[in-house]
């Protein structure tokens, strides 16, 4: 699977869907199924004061103590997908963030089919590039785009990755060793 016009963007998958792993899988295997790729995964739990950093920009809005309370409630994971135009790809996976709204208009998308309100929608997903890296920086402070571009996108761009269902992380296939020539076939954890 080759990918032409490579971005990023970050998803989170959200308290309601960590409540039941089968729905949890049902989502990635749509990920998947929709050819985005999977850089990063991280499964966490938020504290009330990072979700109120978090939405931050919604401070006062009626919405935000129950959203802020919601993303603090349990489980729930962070990824960074990658795919061509990645960012409008997984919004349109998701749907409309309001509920009530892709049940009729997007009966098929994530929030269409399981979100339970506008808060309870099962998913977040970045809404610009600008956007995605800052949410990337919070919840992987230690991935550095810039490198991830530099050392791996090649992988991901020509298909050159392998799926690992236990880190829900596509990891490089292949890692050329420039000493000698040759490349390895088998899958490479994280090269960076």
């Amino acid at each position: 699977m080759g990918v032409s016009g490579l971005q990023l963007t970050l998803a989170l998958i959200k308290p309601d869907v960590h409540a039941h792993p089968g729905l949890y899988q049902h989502i990635v295997g749509t990920v998947l199924k929709n050819r985005l790729l999977f850089v990063r995964s991280r499964v966490l739990r938020w504290s009330r004061q990072d979700s109120a950093s978090f939405y931050g920009e919604h401070e006062g809005r009626f919405f935000y103590n129950r959203l802020v309370g919601f993303m603090a409630s349990g489980q729930m994971s962070a990824h960074i997908l990658a795919g061509e135009d990645a960012i409008s790809r997984w919004r349109q996976l998701m749907g409309p963030t309001k509920t009530f709204r892709s049940q009729f208009t997007h009966r098929e998308s994530i929030r269409g089919q399981f979100g339970l309100t506008d808060t309870r929608n099962c998913t977040h997903g970045a809404d610009s590039e600008k956007a995605a890296l800052r949410e990337m920086q919070i919840f992987f402070p230690e991935f550095d785009a810039k490198t991830w571009w530099k050392e791996q996108s090649e992988f991901f761009k020509e298909g050159r990755v392998h799926f690992d269902e236990g880190r829900v992380e596509h990891v490089p296939v292949g890692k050329v060793h420039s000493d000698e020539g040759r490349v390895e076939n088998t899958p490479v954890d994280r090269i960076s």
